[in-house]
């Protein structure tokens, strides 16, 4: 019985994407009908209470927030889901350091699937929470040092630090920093045929495991020491541009190999040693061999961000690269416009780069333990692209196939969603933050303009060539 639903469910699933006709007449379909400027996601609200700087008066901090990461139902051609990350969140330096205020501590990441109608509305069918293997939800507080936390302190809302024992003052010892090693920052997600998720963070990076009720059940990353994991990166992804870790993840049509990308260029081995910030690296993780690949995608502007990835084939994959700009300036205002704001998606083929961890020992090339691949005893961040291309290393040819800014005017600045409908079409997904943002560590509601807060919105664009076909 089970079965025959679900082929009843993924019949009419495709029916409403893909339209049909009857007696002859066309029927309308939810891509004929989709609004150009794009639909809503649903949201409610956190909370109401807090006092933005700007207007003084109250905002909300919605949820909302289903923006970092976006992926098709394996089954439901009509459904979507769409993930969250840590939750409201704001750089702030108080009195104990540098970090990031949190209006909701006790948020609790999570994935939302999203059904799409005939007429383009869109509704929140289920929210699934993550949590830790005993089942109590996570959140999405910075991880201890020794887990890829890069000693970010968290503060609540009105400056003061998050503690264990909120009730207690500071102690180092007896009530420290409120951190949780279970919190994620996640900014890829895949969805499996099975019903379980993969998910990727900006924190360790961390990519872990769920099952299909948001359970943890596994755990890959960099950390040999961490006993929750099966298989471990290689090390130089701990050296991790803070907040801009393991920013997308696909999975390949076999659901074999997971495929990560880094937002930015690694620190590797630190910040200060990165020649060319346009590099960036792609990690392949084969779930049956734990064999891993690594390939080098160079973005066009240095520092641009690799927000999304998505399987075509074994090999072809889309990238989502963007600035962090506002075509019309945002919560800055009118002066802060840029014309040339960047919102692209590119095709890239495995086949045409190299392969870092096929590459031996000898010559001018060292595995590294520590750093991963050096050239001429450099990092691949120490290096310049050219230096690169002369020691024989192909970097990945990519294929320009979307431009957001000349397609719809896209106003946002975190376009981080991708959903692969069929081979000509795609869904783009912003991350509106939660509708919260700040300047000077002061919290604000985030604007798209003088009229407008920013939120999740949907938009479908067809007739593309994703393929190169």
């Amino acid at each position: 019985m089970f079965k025959r639903s679900l082929l009843l469910s993924s019949l009419i699933s495709v029916a409403i994407l893909n339209g049909c006709n009857s007696d002859n007449n066309s029927t309308p379909t939810a891509l004929e009908s989709f609004p150009v400027t794009g639909s809503a996601l649903p949201y409610s609200v956190l909370r109401s209470d807090l006092i933005d700087f700007t207007t003084n008066n109250t905002f909300e901090v919605r949820n909302g927030g289903f923006g970092s990461a976006m992926t098709a139902h394996p089954i439901e051609s009509n459904k979507f889901y769409a993930m969250t990350d840590r939750g409201p969140n704001a750089s702030f330096t108080g009195e104990y350091g540098s970090g990031k205020k949190f209006p909701t501590p006790d948020y609790t990441p999570r994935i939302g699937l999203f059904v799409l109608a005939l007429n383009g509305e869109i509704t929140l069918e289920k929210e699934i929470l993550l949590k830790r293997p005993d089942g109590s939800p996570i959140t999405g507080l910075p991880n201890t040092t020794a887990l890829g936390g890069t000693g970010e302190t968290p503060y609540n809302a009105d400056g003061s630090p998050i503690l264990v024992d909120p009730t207690k003052p500071y102690d180092e010892t007896t009530n420290p920093l409120k951190l949780d090693d279970y919190g994620l920052d996640g900014e890829g997600l895949v969805a499996l045929s099975d019903g379980t998720f993969w998910v990727s963070d900006e924190y360790g990076p961390h990519i872990v495991h769920y099952d299909a009720n948001g359970v943890e059940i596994d755990r890959i990353n960099a950390f040999p020491t961490d006993t929750r994991t099966s298989i471990n990166l290689p090390a130089e992804f701990s050296n991790r541009w803070a907040n801009r870790g393991m920013e997308g993840l696909a999975i390949t049509p076999d659901e074999k190999t997971l495929v990560g990308i880094m937002q930015s260029s690694l620190y590797n081995p630190t910040k200060a040693e990165v020649v060319d910030f346009t590099l960036t690296r792609i990690v392949t993780i084969n779930l049956e061999t734990q064999e891993i690949s690594q390939y080098i995608y160079q973005q066009d502007i240095a520092k641009n961000s690799n927000s999304e990835i998505v399987a075509l084939s074994d090999t072809q994959f889309l990238i989502l690269e963007r600035d962090g700009s506002f075509l019309y300036g945002g919560p800055s205002g009118t002066d802060a416009a840029n014309p040339a704001a960047q919102k692209k998606v590119f095709r890239i083929d495995l086949t045409t780069g190299t392969n870092l961890e096929s590459i031996s020992d000898g010559g001018i090339f060292t595995q590294d333990e520590a750093t991963g691949l050096l050239v001429n005893g450099n990092t691949i961040e120490q290096s310049t692209a050219e230096e690169l291309s002369n020691a024989g290393i192909q970097i990945l040819q990519k294929v320009e196939v979307l431009d957001m800014v000349a397609e719809v005017n896209y106003p946002h600045d975190k376009m981080e969603g991708l959903w692969l409908i069929n081979n000509e079409t795609l869904g783009v997904l912003n991350d509106d933050d939660f509708a919260t943002w700040a300047t000077g560590g002061a919290l604000q509601q985030k604007m798209l303009d003088a009229n407008n807060i920013d939120h999740n919105q949907l938009y479908i664009i067809k007739d593309l060539n994703l393929r190169g076909e």
